[in-house]
């Protein structure tokens, strides 16, 4: 699968994934009360919004036809990568 997160998206999945980890494991801790299974969703949304952002690889973009991801930069980094250094004789 290509990767489809990138840019804004990609930034508020890792940040607002972390968010919601934490606010469920907090619930845990008793630091908070929404309820055990509603911490339960909140950590899983949470780890899967923070994975998406890793990975840039979502699903659900995919099937929807949404792609942040930019194009670009990975051309660029690529043919960088397979381009030998020349050297000055």
């Amino acid at each position: 699968m290509k990767r489809n997160v990138g840019g804004f998206d990609r930034t508020w999945r890792l940040v607002g994934g972390a968010i919601l980890v934490a606010v469920g494991l907090a619930s845990f801790a008793g630091l908070l009360s929404v309820g055990t299974t509603v911490a339960a969703i909140l950590i899983v949304a949470g780890a899967v919004f923070f994975a998406t952002g890793v990975v840039q690889k979502c699903t659900i973009n995919r099937l929807l036809g949404i792609d942040t991801y930019r194009k670009d930069a990975e051309t660029d980094a690529e043919s960088m990568d397979e381009t030998p250094a020349k050297r000055a004789s």
